[in-house]
Order: structure tokens, then sequence, then C-alpha cells
């Protein structure tokens, strides 16, 4: 079983940028895909960026130019660089790791944007 553990947010002014990291207890290295997640404050969790098989992207159109989702096999863990911040961006995000039939989820990183 991979446990997963988010980091990396926190508060930041609009147009400034972060980096998260999605820290994982075991080997990555049968990882499928990497997605991370947002939840903002009363709306439904929403998708925001994948990174599937290593080499494939996608973006929702939100962010799609802003973030860049990547992993490191060597540091078991995946991150999400995020630059030109939007107070739109502001919620949980949440890095989900999937490994075949089983998919994992970590407890969440919160971001808020504001002046």
């Amino acid at each position: 079983q991979v446990q997963l553990m988010e980091s990396g947010g926190g508060l930041v002014q609009p147009g400034g940028s972060l980096r998260l990291s999605c820290a994982a207890s075991g080997n990555i290295f049968g990882m499928y895909a990497a997605t991370w997640y947002r939840q903002a404050p009363g709306k439904q969790r929403e998708f925001v960026a994948a990174l599937i098989g290593g080499v494939r992207t996608n973006y929702s159109d939100s962010v799609k130019g802003r973030f860049t989702v990547s992993r490191s096999n060597a540091k078991n863990a995946v991150y999400l660089q995020m630059n030109n911040l939007e107070p739109e961006d502001t919620a949980v995000y949440y890095c989900n790791a999937a490994f075949g039939v089983e998919d994992y989820w970590g407890r969440g990183t919160p971001v808020t944007v504001s002046s």
C-alpha cells in the first residue's frame, strides 16, 4: 500500500508561484498516472492536472499554461509547479496516484491566493 503526503501549500499573492509536492511512502516506479485535484470552499473537487505513463500530460483549461505536473522516481514524488497564481486557484490540493486497479489519495495541502 502506498501513502501519499502533499506539501508546499500556503499563502501567496496573485501572480506568485508555488510548488506542491506529493511524497509517496513506497516506490512509485509502477505508478501509471499521477493526478492533481483541488477543492475550493463550497465547491466540488475538480481535476487540475495529470501525468500519464510518465510522459503524457493533461491539464484543465483553467490552469493550462500556468501549471506543470512532473514526477521523480528517484525521490518517489510527484510535483505541481504553479505559476501566475490567481485568487480562483485558492483551494485544497490533493494528489492521486494510480497503480493498475488501485489508486491512493493524499490528505491535501491548502493554497490561498490573496493580496
